[in-house]
């Protein structure tokens, strides 16, 4: 049976941005509203969310999340945190690869995006190894040495501080543990024009067609800009005390897959 746990959440901040207040795309608000901004653009966002993303990335993130779950190396009897997880899709292929003796917790801070994932959870028969709950990934309301892997697929660029997100992660990994952080980070020089293009002119014009909200994908394009870089998330990762910890970059460093693990 499907469970949901209802939390408060917040989300996170940029190093430059005055000590009040945070990113949210290229405008600084206070950070006591940015997760209250965050919930509105993926409220609008969740009905064509699964759309949008094949739209987006010509099917791309299908393969940049398969690349995910392989490296994940989820094992039966394993448990997962899928964070940021969303509409599920992670979550599903994971339920099924740690089998009845292990368990999948499909989380999120946005309810909207959460219902969506119980449907399509509820619809391909996944429950009794599946929870879903609503959570704060700054201040995770799990155990200590909880889960055997964790994942994030882009969702930490909107997380309001970072570096309280990675350490409530490694707080909740099991010694040996891993997690794996995928995000859009920063391409090649050679890429950079056709790609701001993109994401500035091409992608709001999608949003504003399809998802019928120009808005929500133009902060969608600035948060991505506003993310940490390759190695400066590596460098983040280390000093929340993440062991053997590295980076691949996927479609020429538009997306970065960051690994680490708890020793």
């Amino acid at each position: 049976m499907l469970a949901g746990s209802l939390n408060n959440h917040t989300l996170m901040s940029k190093p430059d941005a005055p000590a009040d207040t945070t990113h949210f795309g290229y405008k600084n608000v206070p950070v006591d509203e940015k997760a209250d901004h965050v919930r509105d653009v993926f409220d609008s966002v969740a009905s064509r969310y699964d759309i949008m993303n094949d739209l987006m990335s010509a099917g791309l993130h299908r393969v940049w999340k398969r690349r995910t779950i392989d490296e994940a190396g989820a094992r039966t009897g394993h448990v997962v945190l899928d964070l940021a997880g969303g509409t599920g899709d992670l979550a599903l292929k994971f339920a099924r690869q740690v089998g009845p003796e292990g368990h999948v917790v499909l989380a999120d801070i946005n309810a909207a995006m959460l219902e969506r994932g119980r449907r399509r959870l509820v619809d391909a028969g996944v429950a009794g190894n599946l929870t879903i709950a609503q959570v704060d990934a700054e201040n995770l309301p799990f155990g200590d040495a909880t889960f055997d892997r964790i994942t994030i697929a882009f969702g930490l660029r909107n997380v309001t501080d970072k570096d309280a997100a990675l350490r409530s992660m490694l707080r909740v990994l099991k010694p040996g543990g891993k997690v794996l952080i995928l995000e859009f980070s920063q391409p090649g020089d050679a890429l950079k024009p056709a790609y701001d293009l993109y994401s500035f002119k091409v992608l709001p014009l999608i949003g504003k067609i399809v998802a019928r909200d120009e808005d929500s994908y133009q902060y969608l394009a600035e948060s991505i800009r506003m993310h940490p870089d390759q190695e400066t998330l590596l460098g983040m990762m280390k000093s929340a005390g993440f062991e053997r910890c590295r980076y691949q970059n996927l479609a020429g460093g538009i997306v970065a897959l960051h690994t680490g693990y708890r020793i």
